[in-house]
């Protein structure tokens, strides 16, 4: 099935480029030069994962990822300039499940999308899991909070490290604060409401997954 993307971009010249290279693998390509407008096609229109620039005019791409997320788990990539670490971290405070850092090449970040997006569609294809008789239905997750708690459930009473956590969901080539894993875990507690404490938090340590 066609997948649409977005593409939140203020400099002509790479939302033009990016767009020619997702036309070309088969994508329906949305454009927006600025957070507010990406936010109107958004709401309009269907869409399967956003490219969004954290640099941007009117409303910049962390405010504009923030109130994405108030309403949906859709995927998103930010597109960063080097030496922009603390904005990388708010991103994925915020939600982001991925980041790529100009100047990039096309040819990684399509490949990117179609790993995010092939990730997100074994997600709903098995949208229910049963873990020893608790049943968690995983729909309302980001990509990045599916795979934390697939990786959490996988060592069921295996305490784990923040930094074990990180390489495991993040990669070992994130270099991101390790905070990243303490924000991730508390936003999935929220989501599992009152089977939150099967998240259990080990002092001095990271975090193991135990059904009670």
């Amino acid at each position: 099935m066609r997948k649409n993307i977005l593409i939140v971009e203020d400099e002509i010249r790479i939302r033009f480029l990016l767009r020619d290279y997702f036309q070309k693998e088969g994508f329906l390509v949305y454009e927006a030069e600025n957070g507010k407008e990406a936010l109107e096609i958004f709401k309009n229109n269907k869409i399967d994962l956003i490219i969004l620039d954290i640099m941007m005019p009117v409303m910049d791409g962390l405010t504009t990822l923030e109130k994405i997320r108030e309403v949906s788990t859709i995927p998103v990539i930010l597109l960063t300039a080097k030496g922009q670490e603390e904005d990388k971290l708010q991103g994925y405070d915020f939600g982001a499940d991925d980041y790529i850092t100009k100047p990039f090449s096309p040819k990684v970040l399509v490949a990117k999308v179609k790993a995010l997006l092939k990730r997100t569609s074994e997600k709903v294809d098995s949208s229910t899991q049963d873990f020893n008789g608790l049943v968690i239905n995983i729909l309302s997750l980001s990509p990045k909070e599916y795979e934390l708690l697939i990786y959490l459930t996988s060592n069921e009473g295996i305490a784990l490290s923040r930094d074990n956590i990180l390489d495991n969901v993040w990669g070992i080539d994130y270099y991101g604060d390790i905070r990243t894993v303490d924000t991730n875990v508390k936003r999935l507690r929220e989501k599992l409401g009152y089977k939150a404490n099967y998240i259990v938090t080990v002092r001095g340590s990271g975090y193991k997954f135990e059904v009670k």
